[in-house]
């Protein structure tokens, strides 16, 4: 198969001469879960091949589907790799050129002209994740156990006698008993290593921990020489209270967990420490570390260590860059990064010795970079707000850049989209702040429209020029709004301090951003009817939402209508509900009990007394991040005081609804209740 944008553009062209000019509409629901979504692009050994998983969402099922496939670096040849009942997912390249991946929870393997997999693991507590050593002897892979099991026979009986047992209690003496959106199953994730050709595998984790941890820090991978697995790990007493991810190593064989994150000059190595990776030829093991304890949004600096004389050395300790990934070149002289940077993330590389950054990819939002073998090139990812996620390739010395696949190019052909526009303005203390704008479709610059303001999550993120299947900023442009995507004080890409200048202060600085921001906005962009405005935001954003709802005289242009999506209503009470604490005592200072000040001071439900304008509230009751009684609360004080409001309530969903019919009716149910307000 050729996927090339000519193509397409020759397809437009003879539909123009034939009279046939493709007229030009909004995007849909339809449209938006019909996008094929790609993941996981990794180059093959011999640099012939990129696989990658697409998966494809059923909405009749009410699930989705993933396949992998494989294409050539040029583009010219591309086909489905995996034809199985169950989806197939992680692709990952042995040492030899073989291709394997997860299905079914299981690792399967199959070589590139083989026309049946064969199946590597049959493990009952199933494979989360997986990685190969570097001579293709062993696979690392992580998988759910109970501790106290010795082998799989034991923990195969203890589900069973779970699932037969009537009384379905559970039963907790200690945090976290449950995170995002399940309980905790008494199970800890360890790390095992299979010997490939005996079939073999071992835990080389056991205790009562988990390895990786479930939160925050990731990664693990094999000593070039294969001898050792590096991992990172929690060793905390209170886990949910600690960011204290570090960086471990082990034979393979098993034995004695030795420390590698140890106290140095530049660093104690108390905050969190995460994916770990070594150059080509072992001289040095990178890893992404955070300085401050129990803050998970501190800057993640890049600190590699020479593995012979044990010396630390950060390479990012003069820099205000925000690292989400990196990926070392084969030279092991530099290393390719992603970056955070102003509403893009941004692809660039660094040389270890000079420190000299050269910028390859800037436009759009870019993951998942896989360095060919040669080191010439680099397969990633890339989308925008115009256009979900394909394939690419890029070099690695200048950042020219291919694109590769166009699964989604014929679905939008016909579909107007105006491309996210940049803004600032003057925020708070006169400091910069950051915004876009996207215009609706077929946009007529006479007429004038409603607008809704998005508000981000994290409190410690950020919007970025790229496609999204829960917030996507076409589709509700395509309704007929103007959107506006501000990123206040607490986003991320400008700067460490502007990130921190969040924490006890949500209702503060921030706050005087969004204020300033949307007064800048209604007063440049004369199309807005500063009449029909409203505000939408999740998480973070649903707390600004109920932080308005009780301020809204503080803006010169009230908004109409909010729409809160799983956002904190009572900060006491959120404290009491949530699982990760360090988040709540990180942002307030402590637990409440120790000091209410920021939780006095903050909390919406201190202002219930201003409340006065209609909201939709909406909340998954799995979301175990932000109990769904923060949605029923404010719900509550709205229609006590007589304001319209309309509650909805996922009881199959979490902090994000993800199944594409629950998808479907959020979408119709946040657009009726808008267009009632400011259509």
């Amino acid at each position: 198969m050729r996927f090339k944008t000519v193509m397409l553009v020759i397809i437009l062209m003879v539909g123009v001469m034939m009279g046939n000019a493709v007229e030009k509409r909004a995007l849909t629901f339809d449209d938006l879960v019909s996008c094929k979504r790609l993941s996981d692009p990794q180059f093959s050994p011999d640099g012939n091949w990129i696989a990658f998983a697409v998966k494809t969402m059923d909405e009749a099922k009410n699930n989705s589907h993933t396949d992998i496939y494989i294409v050539s670096p040029d583009g010219e040849t591309l086909r489905q790799f995996t034809n199985q009942e169950s989806s197939c997912s992680s692709p990952q390249w042995s040492p030899d050129g073989r291709l394997t991946f997860l299905s079914s929870s299981q690792i399967w393997i199959q070589g590139i002209n083989d026309s049946d997999p064969k199946q590597l693991t049959t493990h009952h507590s199933e494979v989360e994740e997986f990685v190969w050593s570097p001579d293709g002897k062993y696979i690392a892979f992580a998988s759910r156990i109970y501790p106290d099991c010795p082998d799989q026979d034991c923990i195969q009986k203890r589900d069973e006698r779970k699932d037969k047992n009537a009384v379905k209690a559970r039963v907790y003496d200690d945090l976290l008993y449950r995170h995002w959106n399940e309980w905790w199953d008494h199970k800890r994730s360890h790390l095992f290593v299979l010997n490939v050709e005996s079939g073999e595998f071992n835990d080389v984790t056991p205790g009562d921990y988990d390895a990786p941890p479930i939160s925050l820090s990731s990664g693990f991978t094999f000593s070039p020489d294969s001898r050792h697995l590096l991992f990172t790990s929690n060793h905390d007493k209170m886990v949910a209270a600690s960011t204290n991810n570090d960086v471990w190593r082990v034979p393979v064989e098993g034995g004695e967990l030795e420390l590698i994150t140890t106290e140095c000059k530049d660093r104690n190595f108390k905050g969190n420490d995460s994916d770990p990776q070594f150059s080509h030829d072992g001289k040095y093991l990178a890893f992404l570390s955070m300085k401050r304890a129990g803050f998970e949004s501190d800057k993640p600096d890049l600190f590699i260590k020479n593995m012979n004389r044990g010396k630390f050395n950060n390479l990012t300790k003069d820099m205000d860059i925000r690292i989400d990934s990196y990926q070392w070149m084969p030279d092991g002289k530099s290393i390719l990064l992603r970056i955070d940077e102003e509403g893009r993330y941004r692809i660039k590389r660094l040389d270890i010795k000079s420190g000299k950054m050269t910028s390859l990819i800037n436009d759009g939002y870019n993951k998942n970079i896989s360095i060919g073998p040669d080191g010439k090139s680099f397969a990633y990812l890339h989308e925008q707000t115009t256009m979900p996620f394909e394939l690419y390739v890029g070099s690695t010395e200048t950042g020219e850049s291919q694109q590769l696949t166009q699964f989604n190019a014929e679905l939008l052909a016909d579909v107007d989209m105006n491309s996210i526009e940049d803004f600032w303005f003057e925020g708070a203390g006169d400091d910069k702040v950051h915004g876009f704008i996207v215009k609706p479709p077929l946009f007529d610059m006479a007429k004038t429209y409603p607008a809704v303001f998005f508000i981000h999550g994290g409190p410690q993120g950020a919007w970025h020029d790229g496609w999204h299947y829960r917030w996507n900023i076409q589709m509700w442009a395509a309704h007929g709004y103007v959107m506006i995507m501000i990123n206040p004080r607490g986003s991320t890409g400008y700067g460490q301090k502007f990130t921190d200048e969040i924490s006890k202060d949500w209702g503060g600085k921030v706050f005087e951003d969004l204020i300033a921001g949307q007064k800048y906005v209604l007063e440049t962009f004369k199309f807005i009817d500063k009449k029909r405005i409203a505000a939408a935001g999740a998480s973070y954003g649903g707390y600004m939402v109920n932080w308005i709802e009780g301020h809204m005289d503080a803006f010169e242009y009230p908004f109409k209508t909010l729409v809160n999506h799983d956002g904190t209503f009572n900060l006491y009470t959120n404290f009491l509900t949530t699982e990760e604490l360090w988040f709540p005592e990180w942002e307030f200072n402590g637990p409440y009990w120790e000091d209410e000040t920021w939780y006095q001071k903050w909390s919406p439900h201190n202002y219930v007394d201003n409340f006065n304008t209609p909201m939709l509230i909406i909340h998954g009751e799995k979301d175990y991040r932000l109990s769904y009684t923060e949605g029923l609360m404010p719900f509550t004080v709205l229609r006590r005081k007589g304001i319209p409001a309309k509650l909805v309530l996922f009881p199959d969903e979490g902090h994000f609804v993800l199944k594409p019919q629950n998808s479907r009716f959020w979408h119709e149910t946040i657009f009726d209740w808008l267009d009632s307000y400011i259509k």
